[in-house]
């Protein structure tokens, strides 16, 4: 496969603050997917970056000792490392300026193994009844944007929405994986579709995505916006759970019009400072996992990332290298993307307020470009 013109290639003296970012973090996540592509290869974007081409990087990355030292690299070989395997290129919005930049994060919140008086909303696993459609299975008339619907005894139809799930459509089969207290709390778990939980038993536990009833996402963001009630320009998740403490008697109002309802699965919090197993089937690391486009670019790029106005993470110009290892149905298009801020209340506080431009620099292996001798 061809590399796409939407590639224009660069030296790394072009990328804004290239010798000054940790190297070292990022050659962490990197070597993490490594080791995963031994089991599973990453499939390959629409964009051409071929998955193949990795593999010079990723052997030499499996090399090196993970229990030798800490940093596994230090700044400098990592960034050596990075500098002999890839060629930098800038890539460019659809539009043709610069892209954008949003933030995510898992959460942590109380829950309880059982419904009680306090808490009484639930975090629910994959039904048996939803399953996976594609163009090999989809009736005739069916959405065809749904990836997933609800298996009949006449075939498969559109699956039950949020506002039906929470008025008790599937109240019966016992699903519940967790109970919280908040349904706003778990509204924003299924935004960021993963959570820490701090279970009322003593146990650290997490969910982690599994599934969705399929229907396209609404945020409550541009839905308060369109009814005049927040100012575009001071949506944030920080402005929105304001609006809806403020509004109790509305919650559903608003929550019910994002049709998607994601369902989850247990997993387990094997290192704390790790985010959870994401899209690529590795850990996230904070500030150093991005999601981007599947469709178009390949899990396991190394993405330079020059946001001059993001300054929420580490109050300087955010200017870094970053991995591609997750995915989402809002991250569209070739300069898109969303960091991965970490676990916690304080990573919430980052990944709420972000929603910058930035400029994205797509490392891709030499092989894949001509003229590599830069």
């Amino acid at each position: 496969m061809s590399l796409s013109p939407l590639f224009v290639g660069k030296s790394f003296g072009d990328l804004p603050g290239w010798s000054d970012d940790d190297h070292s973090a990022a050659f962490a996540a990197f070597h993490r997917s490594s080791f995963h592509v031994l089991t599973k290869p990453y499939r390959n974007g629409a964009l051409g970056v071929d998955f193949s081409a990795f593999a010079d990087a990723y052997a030499e990355a499996r090399t090196v000792s993970p229990a030798n030292r800490s940093p596994i690299l230090d700044r400098t070989e990592a960034r050596a490392f990075f500098e002999r395997h890839f060629i930098p290129t800038l890539i460019r919005a659809e539009t043709g300026g610069a892209g954008l930049v949003t933030g995510f994060y898992e959460p942590q919140v109380e829950a309880s193994p059982v419904r009680t008086e306090r808490f009484t909303v639930p975090l629910l696993s994959r039904p048996a009844d939803l399953i996976d459609i594609d163009d090999s299975n989809r009736p005739p008339g069916l959405d065809p944007y749904l990836a997933f619907a609800r298996q009949t005894p006449d075939g498969p139809v559109e699956y039950f929405d949020r506002g039906e799930i929470e008025r008790g459509a599937l109240g019966s089969k016992g699903l519940e994986i967790a109970w919280l207290a908040d349904k706003v709390d778990a509204f924003f778990i299924h935004v960021q579709g993963a959570a820490r939980l701090a279970m009322t038993d003593g146990r650290l536990a997490r969910v982690t995505y599994a599934a969705k009833s399929g229907q396209r996402f609404t945020g409550p963001g541009r839905i308060l916006s369109e009814l005049g009630e927040i100012p575009l320009a001071q949506v944030t998740m920080q402005s929105i759970r304001a609006w809806f403490k403020a509004h109790p008697d509305r919650v559903d109002e608003i929550l019910w019009q994002n049709r998607s309802y994601i369902f989850f699965r247990e997993a387990d919090v094997e290192d704390a400072a790790l985010g959870p197993i994401a899209a690529a089937k590795v850990p996230l690391t904070p500030g150093r996992s991005i999601a981007v486009d599947r469709l178009l670019h390949t899990f396991g790029t190394p993405f330079y990332i020059d946001a001059p106005t993001l300054t929420a993470f580490d109050a300087k110009p955010f200017r870094r290298l970053m991995i591609a290892q997750d995915t989402g149905s809002a991250i569209t298009g070739p300069a898109r993307g969303d960091l991965f801020a970490g676990s916690g209340d304080a990573a919430g506080e980052i990944a709420g307020v972000v929603r910058n431009a930035a400029d994205f620099y797509a490392l891709v292996p030499r092989a894949l470009v001509s003229g590599s001798n830069r």
